[in-house]
Parts: C-alpha cells; sequence; structure tokens
C-alpha cells in the first residue's frame, strides 16, 4: 500500500513539474527543437531508410568493390567542423563520399577474408538499439534479458546448456576472454591468485615457472596479441606443428606438454580451432576434449566462424568434440551474416566466469529494487562496463527467420564452395592448394610448364585486377610456399552463377597476365 501510495504521488509531482516547468531557450538539446523540426527530421529519417534499403536491393548492379578517387580522399580530409552543417547537409556528404566506397563485404561476390554481409532486419536492429540505447552491463532492464536469453539459446544449441555468456565485439575478444578464464582457473586450483599477484615474480614469493598455452601454427593471430596483452609473452603461446591436413598434431602436442612440465612451465590450456582462418580446417576436437582431461587442462576453441557448423546435422562431424569445449568464442557476424559487432564467448563453468572478472564497487552496488535491481551480470563476464545492445540484432533474427534457416544458409555456403573446388579441380589450368572441408578453398591459376615464383606473381596481379575491376573480393593467403587466392565463402546472398563468375574470371584474367608476362619473360 505504502509503495502504490508513493507512485501515485511521484507520478502527481511529475504531471506538476510539466505544467509549471518554464521553457528556457538557452538550454540546447542535440534533439529537434520543435514539433516543425521534428516533422523535417522525421522525413530525412525515411529517407535514410529508403536510401539504404535500394542500396541493398541494388547490390547485384553494383560492382563488388570499387576504389576511392582522389576527390573522395581530399573530401574526408576535411578539417575539424566547429561549425554544424546541419543533419541533411552532412547525410549528403555521407550518400556521396563514403556510401559508394565500403570494403566490398555487402556484395554477393564477396569471399575475402571470412566477413558476412549483414541483413535488412540486422540493419533495421542496429537502428532499433540506437534508439533505445540501453546500458548493457545489467540493471533491472528488458534488453538485458533480450541479451541473457540469446546467451541460453547460443549455449544450449552449442553444446553448453547452463553455461556463462556475454556478446562482445569479436572473436579475438571473446577467445582473449575465455584465455583469461582458463588462466584464472587453472592457476586457482594451483594456489596462484592471478586476480592479486599477476604473472609477475613478487619479492619474497615462492619461485614458480611461467604460464604457457597450446595451440596449433594454424591458429588465428588473436592468440599473440592476448599473450602480449595478458603479459604472458608471445613464447608462451606454444605453437604445434600440423599434419597435411592443417590439422593440429596431437603425438606432438603430447610431446610438448610434457617438455615444457618437465621443465618447470605451468601448462594451462589448449585452445583447438573450428574452422582455421587459412583453410577451412578443424582440429581434432574430440581428441583435444580428451587430452585436455587426462592432462587436467582447459580446453578452449577457437570457432569465430565454425561454430555454426555445428548445427548441421551434415556438417557436425567437421567440428565433432566442440561441445566438450570449458570455453567457446565465436562470431556472429561471420557466418550468422549479422551487422558487425556480435561475437559471444561461453565458459561452461558460471562460477569461474564470474570469479575471473567480478569488481564490485559501491557506485555499483546491486539492490533489490529500482534500475540496478539484479546487478550488473554482464560486467562481471568480461572487461567492459559499457556495452551497445548487440542481442538485438542476433534476437530478432533468431525469432524472425528460426534457426533451421540459418542452418540451411550454412549449408548452401559450403554446397557452393564444394561446387567451386569441383570446378577447380577439373580444369588443367587450376589448382587447389588445400583440402576445403568446410567454406574456405585456396587456388589458384597455375598452367603447366611455369614456376612456383612465377605463378606466385601471375596470381597476385589475377587476384589485384579482380578486386580492381569489381568482378569480385577474394583475399590472398601463403600455403606451404606458394600465393593462394583464397575464397572464403559466408555469404548469405551469393548463388552457384557468382561462384562460375569468380572462377570464370580467374580463368580469363589469369590468360591475360601470363600473356602479358611473356615478353618480359622472354627478353629476360
Amino acid at each position: 500500500m505504502f509503495f502504490q501510495a508513493s507512485r501515485v504521488a511521484c507520478d502527481a509531482d511529475l504531471n506538476q513539474y510539466e505544467m509549471t516547468s518554464p521553457n528556457n531557450p538557452s538550454e540546447e538539446t542535440f534533439d529537434p527543437a520543435s514539433p516543425e523540426e521534428w516533422e523535417k527530421f522525421r522525413a530525412l529519417s525515411h529517407r535514410m531508410v529508403d536510401d539504404m534499403l535500394a542500396h541493398l536491393e541494388s547490390l547485384r548492379e553494383q560492382p563488388a568493390w570499387r576504389e576511392m578517387p582522389a576527390s573522395v580522399r581530399e573530401a574526408l580530409a576535411e578539417p575539424v567542423p566547429r561549425t554544424g552543417v546541419g543533419a541533411e547537409a552532412a547525410y549528403l556528404d555521407f550518400v556521396r563520399n563514403v556510401l559508394p566506397y565500403p570494403d566490398g563485404n555487402l556484395h554477393p561476390r564477396f569471399f575475402g577474408w571470412v566477413k558476412g554481409n549483414g541483413t535488412p532486419l540486422g540493419m533495421m536492429a542496429d537502428m532499433l538499439a540506437s534508439g533505445l540505447n540501453p546500458h548493457m552491463a545489467g540493471f533491472n532492464q528488458a534488453p538485458a534479458l533480450v541479451e541473457q536469453q540469446l546467451i541460453d539459446w547460443l549455449a544450449e544449441l552449442l553444446g553448453m546448456p547452463g553455461g556463462s555468456g556475454v556478446l562482445v565485439t569479436g572473436g579475438t575478444m571473446a577467445s582473449t576472454l575465455a584465455l583469461g578464464v582458463a588462466r584464472f582457473a587453472k592457476a586457482r586450483e594451483l594456489g596462484i591468485d592471478v586476480r592479486e599477484d599477476g604473472v609477475q615474480q613478487w619479492p619474497n614469493a615462492p619461485q614458480r615457472g611461467p604460464f604457457v598455452f597450446y595451440g596449433s601454427s594454424e591458429t588465428h593471430g588473436w592468440a599473440r596479441k592476448a599473450t602480449e596483452f595478458m603479459g604472458l609473452g608471445d613464447r608462451a603461446f606454444r605453437r604445434v606443428p600440423v599434419d597435411s591436413n592443417y590439422r593440429i598434431e596431437m603425438a606432438a602436442l603430447a610431446e610438448m606438454v610434457a617438455t615444457d612440465r618437465a621443465s618447470g612451465m605451468i601448462p594451462f590450456c589448449v585452445v583447438g580451432t573450428a574452422g582455421t582462418v587459412n583453410t577451412g580446417a578443424s582440429d581434432d576436437l574430440t581428441a583435444i576434449a580428451e587430452f585436455c582431461s587426462r592432462e587436467n587442462l582447459w580446453f578452449h576453441v577457437d570457432a569465430a566462424f565454425g561454430a555454426l557448423a555445428y548445427l548441421s546435422n551434415q556438417l557436425r562431424s567437421q567440428v565433432a568434440g566442440l561441445e566438450r569445449a570449458d570455453s567457446l568464442g565465436f562470431d556472429l557476424h561471420k557466418w550468422g551474416d549479422l551487422p558487425f559487432e556480435c561475437a559471444c564467448v561461453l565458459v561452461r563453468d558460471p562460477e569461474v566466469h564470474v570469479a575471473t572478472y567480478a569488481a564490485p564497487a559501491s557506485y555499483l552496488a546491486a539492490a533489490t529494487r529500482g534500475v540496478i535491481a539484479g546487478g550488473l551480470p554482464f560486467a562481471d563476464r568480461g572487461i567492459d562496463l559499457t556495452r551497445g545492445f548487440k542481442a538485438l540484432k542476433a534476437w530478432l533474427s533468431l525469432k524472425a527467420d528460426g534457426v533451421d534457416k540459418l542452418v540451411r544458409m550454412v549449408e548452401q555456403n559450403v554446397a557452393q564452395v564444394r561446387y567451386l573446388t569441383e570446378r577447380v579441380e577439373a580444369h588443367p589450368d587450376l589448382e587447389l592448394l588445400a583440402p576445403a572441408p568446410l567454406n574456405i578453398a585456396c587456388i589458384r591459376y597455375a598452367p603447366a610448364g611455369i614456376a612456383d615464383d612465377t605463378l606466385d606473381a601471375i596470381n597476385t596481379e589475377v587476384l589485384l585486377r579482380i578486386q580492381e575491376c569489381g568482378l569480385a573480393v577474394p583475399s590472398s593467403t601463403i600455403i606451404d610456399g606458394k600465393f593462394a587466392i583464397r575464397i572464403a565463402n559466408v555469404n548469405h546472398r551469393a548463388r552457384m552463377s557468382d561462384i562460375d563468375v569468380l572462377i570464370d574470371g580467374v580463368l580469363r584474367i589469369g590468360r591475360e597476365v601470363t600473356s602479358e608476362m611473356k615478353p618480359a619473360s622472354a627478353s629476360a
């Protein structure tokens, strides 16, 4: 009864204040200042939405990528604007100088690196999230419940029901946070408090060896960044050789762990990869899980894009064992096709996850009522306090399209790459440089009788011309010392015909470049 009376009194006070509050013209806001200004901004906003939808609808009529003219580079190097030009004029600059010149990842023939394309619904979800603009550290609010529901869904789908998780910017941060949990957990088992003492050797403290962890030589570059950021040093990341299929050598792993322990080091984690960045290979995750269980090591899986293969009955065997991980890092803005940024880290043991990162403060004390009721659960699971509403685009997309459609899109991309490899293997002038178990293929234009160093030069030029003419956007890598044109397909807009366009382009441009190089080679 007291609560109800207080609420009525509060509402009455607010109503009275709104009726008597003076309008001070000297006070400013970033909102439109009048009903007329609101109407003008509403019209501009509708135009922005219409322009972006028209841009997405016409992607097939656009080049996959275009070089920025010098005039655009000059326009984007303007001095600091001390006086604003207004929203409409600023938006016109965006239309002229920004909209036509992204890196191309929206396009149906973008196959570079591993970048998702985004979706129209995801774009609108980001607008809704920015409109609400909630602070996602936690608190008593619906957006926090949306993120928690999304994490629960993802944990259930990926074999970690009841696990803890948080959304982050990308796979690097997801796996770095997981590595921090692994170090804390294994150090605690040894009576070492890394939160208090770090990994430094303090005066009068017991002597101990360095913390080390393991992953294949094909592990993504996040591992080096993580070792340096965490104060472990790059030498703490023990790179294990791979076999002919680019999977971690289990015998070599076992030997390295035993040798390091014998020399006084403290092994604490093995990183398995579900979908390596170079070739799309996946480690034998089941074997790593069993090894970690025997050796009392934390098992982390870097599944930046490969995690979603686990959802497919057709593809699950490629990443089998992922469900046994102690922690898992993956991106929804890769094979999940959501707009950047939307990645996730999952930890099987919620207690150790929170114990690694929770940092109570009086100004953030939990309450049983009010805005902060329930505390700050997401802030206790990572480094960030301030976080945007990344969950909305994933939550809306899963509700709108369902997991089954997402699985079909993943399977479609794999089928397209298998078709690509069939075309490559069937043509005498093309070569597949590595197995393509999932959605990445590394190829080159390689007519008989041309030396590898010349083929490297030819294929480098072929790649650049394909990009510069706007035909498609593959990327590159080095496979066994050979320059490879790398096709990574997480593109929900790609069709089989786009694969044909790319392969036909490699052949046509390859012939052109080879023909141009012959006179120079002959004169040399």
